[in-house]
């Protein structure tokens, strides 16, 4: 039981950075969605491309330095292009529902967009923690500690010194 109460404990820690990450990415999302669509003549879902993109770049720096700022950094550049594939993933996923919703039912007061673009996001939400914690922001390998005075493993080492 303490090994996998520890490893929901650390499941628990994850998941709660990354919903403050992603709570305060929301915000920017959602203000930079608004902010563009009372200040410009842009189209709902230009818009909203635009305040994910926002969003993106904020999300990553917040993971990478907070959430998930134990993992393995050994290859940025990898990293990076994982995070971004899975990130316009989520785009298309949050937008695309913006899209139907605003041009399939003509849902496009206000409102009706900040409650789609809201749902665009948990959908995608859930897809980016997936996909980021598996792909993106690996785990390193655990170490095992070799035991103090013996175990197998240091039984079987001293045998093979010692084999010519």
């Amino acid at each position: 039981m303490g090994q996998g109460s520890s490893g929901l404990r650390r499941l628990f820690r994850e998941v709660a950075k990354f919903g403050a990450v992603g709570g305060a990415g929301v915000l920017v999302n959602l203000g930079v969605f608004n902010l563009v669509r009372q200040a410009t003549d842009l189209q709902v879902v230009r818009a909203s491309v635009i305040a994910t993109v926002v969003a993106i770049v904020f999300n990553y720096v917040g993971f990478r330095y907070f959430t998930y700022r134990d993992r393995d950094k050994s290859r940025r550049t990898r990293e990076m292009s994982l995070f971004l594939l899975f990130s316009v993933i989520g785009l298309v996923i949050e937008n695309g529902l913006l899209y139907t919703a605003t041009y399939g039912f003509g849902w496009d007061s206000s409102l009706q967009s900040n409650i789609f673009k809201f749902l665009g996001i948990g959908i995608a939400t859930l897809f980016r923690f997936w996909s980021y914690r598996t792909w993106v922001f690996r785990a390193l390998p655990v170490r095992e500690e070799p035991v103090a005075g013996g175990g197998a493993t240091a039984v079987g080492e001293r045998l093979r010194q010692r084999v010519p």
